[in-house]
């Protein structure tokens, strides 16, 4: 057997039965009033809402603490009113996922990033900065990642206006842009 292997953790009844609901009570228990809503989606699903401030402090949990290792994607949403930056965490020994929804005012459309904890959020971090004009704080490369460098917008806010989009790429094609 490998040294990596040997390390691992045994994944014998996977996926665990009330996996959701412990890791729920465990978050409930370090952070308290801190979580804004905490639920079982389903089985094999724990959905915790919080604020912006707290999500290092949940996730670093969430991985160090409660065996939540791998990042399986990291999304925007605009609800008009706020943002949020949905992470899908999951453990694999329980195979449990967590999803945190970090909420984001409107009018300061910022968040630390987690690229410390997985590197596997740089590229989701620079797509949603790329789309939704979320700025992940710490991020060592935010810059464009589907757009071209010098497109001015975030086309999938609620507020951007479809004709400009359409207007942009006809005058980058018209001149041959790239």
């Amino acid at each position: 057997m490998s040294a990596v292997a040997a390390g691992a953790p045994e994944i014998t009844d996977r996926p665990t039965p009330g996996a959701e609901a412990e890791v729920l009570e465990a978050l409930k228990a370090a952070f308290g009033p801190k979580l804004l809503e905490a639920k079982v989606v389903r089985k094999q699903l724990a959905e915790v809402a919080i604020d912006r401030a707290d999500l290092v402090p949940v996730c670093r949990f969430l991985k160090e603490k409660a065996g939540y290792t791998f990042l399986g994607c990291i999304s925007a949403v605009d609800w008009k009113d706020h943002f949020e930056s949905v992470y899908h965490i999951e453990n694999f020994a329980t195979g449990c996922v967590v999803q945190v929804n970090a909420r984001i005012p409107h009018d300061d459309p910022k968040i630390a990033s987690v690229c410390d904890l997985w590197n596997a959020a740089n590229y989701h971090e620079r797509e949603a900065w790329d789309l939704m004009g979320i700025v992940y704080e710490g991020h060592p490369n935010l810059t464009r990642i589907l757009l071209p460098e010098d497109f001015k917008f975030h086309p999938l806010r609620k507020d951007f206006p479809q004709e400009v989009d359409r207007q942009y790429i006809s005058r980058r094609k018209l001149k041959g842009g790239k």
